[in-house]
């Protein structure tokens, strides 16, 4: 059972109808302890990084998701969830974030239209498990701020909006994606599917 985590600002519905769909079973929760007895974590995030941490923290849900993810219990941040794995966000001044991954989120910046929107081509610049044999396909971005990891070798996927964007990220059994692969096609499809996999399988990606 997938836990999908409920903190009021994430894209609940459309994750939980494509887990659904692929068959996969999960309960959307704001319970810790149902998230300690799951078999993997997804953390969906629309809005604001630093009211996404109060709520984690007001429902305890921020050191339940640290616990399990430290245990290795598969953990997936999709769009601001993703950046809530991070050190830390200046988004409307400085936040602390789950600090999972080291790194921080910061604006996108330049003369272009902000929020990135619409479907950009991913690119795979090292292998990873999870990714073996996907083609480099297009996917749906909707956000405002990027992740810049400061581990090089965490970045699984970037995309070029007027520059490189960390668009997946991975180490270990912890992994995120900028863009919303419920929304994503066939490729971002495959990409929910190979996680959810991951957390019914006993022997897991590394």
């Amino acid at each position: 059972m997938i836990a999908v985590i409920d903190y009021g600002m994430g894209n609940l519905h459309s994750v939980s109808r494509a887990l659904e769909r692929m068959g996969f079973a999960h309960t959307v929760t704001s319970d810790p302890e149902t998230v300690e007895k799951a078999s993997g974590i997804i953390l969906p995030g629309v809005g604001a990084f630093g009211d996404a941490m109060r709520e984690l923290s007001e429902r305890r849900l921020d050191q339940v998701i640290k616990q399990e993810a430290f245990r290795g219990k598969p953990l997936l941040g999709i769009c601001l969830g993703m950046q809530l794995l991070f050190t830390g966000s200046e988004e409307h001044g400085y936040h602390q974030g789950l600090n999972l991954l080291p790194g921080r989120v910061v604006r996108l910046k330049g003369d272009f239209p902000i929020p990135h929107m619409g479907w950009n081509s991913l690119r795979f610049p090292q292998f990873h498990p999870l990714l073996y044999g996907l083609e480099e396909g297009y996917v749906y971005f909707v956000h405002s701020y990027h992740v810049l990891p400061d581990n090089r070798e965490d970045i699984l996927a970037v995309t070029d909006y007027y520059g490189p964007v960390t668009a997946i990220v991975g180490r270990n059994r912890i992994f995120g994606t900028q863009f919303h692969p419920e929304k994503s096609g066939s490729l971002g499809r495959e990409l929910l599917r190979r996680f959810a996999a991951l957390c019914e399988s006993e022997v897991g990606v590394s």
